[in-house]
């Protein structure tokens, strides 16, 4: 395989045509076509279905994306490394965190680091908490942010913070006027929740449970799934339902239109701050972990900040589905 046949390959599949891929990396399409067309004799598989200057992917075509993708961001990353070497740059640093942390709580964290040490290289990625363990455990980031569990083995978990669970809803709905919502008014409603059932859902369907409302049951108001809070909030302020959620986007993201209000029963939601265990800590993100600690008792009403050591206990509730769980260390 050559980088010219994988960057074709890589193009065509983004813009959908063999013309858009020609123009974005500057060929001509006769040389994007070659290209593709060694590479599916090379490795023996067809990567589109051709319908004139438009290509559907085929499945293989897709399943073979991920991996060039990750392999051209390699290049790109080692390109730009190269010439910040050239510069006497030093080197950035690479953070990835869920979605929810990288829209809420990051920005104001980066922001902290900046007035203290200056401006400085930070490359952050967004992704599912899965992958952000797979990310910090393979060194593809130094840091990382993400929900509990976070027990993989080669994970050094440097704090864990704690939060409760909030209600968004739209503006107009007659419990926006509520200080503080039951959550017990909620049954009947229709609910946008998250999709994720290892994590913070699984502590939602309990809570819903115990008020009497099945989630998953047909007849007692819509549901709609996501795997963001931002889609969750998005749906609310549409007038799609109530959602219960995790504080941080909430907090740290507001959306016009959406109201967020405590509940009365406390379903705890738990994050925490990963490095590689494999790796010494430098300077850079001890900072970053510091201040994503202060970002958090700033951002979040009623944080708690547990250490490390916590982690057994906290996933011991998490297992048990406990709706509420005694606070260790306040910030």
């Amino acid at each position: 395989m050559e980088l010219r046949q994988l960057e074709a390959f890589a193009a065509t599949l983004s813009t959908g045509s063999v013309t858009g891929a020609a123009r974005l990396l500057d060929r001509s399409q006769p040389a994007i076509s070659r290209s593709i067309q060694e590479l599916e004799a090379q490795i023996g598989y067809a990567l589109f279905t051709r319908s004139g200057p438009r290509v559907t992917p085929t499945t293989q075509g897709f399943l073979l994306y991920q991996d060039v993708e990750r392999a051209l961001g390699s290049l790109r990353h080692i390109r730009t490394r190269a010439d910040e070497i050239a510069r006497g740059d030093g080197a950035p640093l690479r953070l990835a965190a869920t979605f929810a942390m990288s829209s809420g709580l990051v920005p104001s964290a980066l922001k902290l680091v900046a007035d203290r040490h200056g401006p400085g290289h930070t490359q952050l990625r967004s992704m599912p908490a899965e992958q952000v363990v797979h990310a910090v455990l393979t060194g593809t980031a130094q840091i990382g942010v993400s929900s509990l569990p976070l027990e993989h083995r080669g994970l050094r978990v440097n704090w864990i913070g704690q939060s409760r669970c909030v209600v968004a809803l739209s503006e107009n709905d007659p419990l926006a006027v509520l200080e503080v919502v039951p959550l017990a008014a909620l049954a009947g409603r229709s609910l946008v929740t998250l999709s994720n059932p290892y994590r913070l859902r699984r502590r939602l369907d309990a809570a819903m449970v115990r008020i009497g409302k099945d989630v998953t049951a047909r007849g007692q108001g819509g549901l709609i799934e996501t795997n963001s809070s931002i889609n969750a909030m998005a749906a609310v302020r549409a007038g799609l339902g109530v959602s219960v959620l995790e504080p941080v986007t909430a907090y740290g993201a507001p959306m016009q239109g959406v109201v967020v209000r405590p509940l009365d029963i406390d379903i705890p939601y738990f994050f925490g701050v990963i490095t590689p265990q494999s790796s010494p800590l430098e300077e850079p993100v001890v900072a970053l972990a510091d201040a994503l600690a202060q970002a958090a008792a700033t951002l979040l009403p009623g944080f708690v900040l547990h250490q490390a050591e916590a982690h057994a206990s906290l996933l011991q509730s998490i297992y048990d589905g406990e709706v509420a769980v005694e606070p260790e260390i306040q910030p």
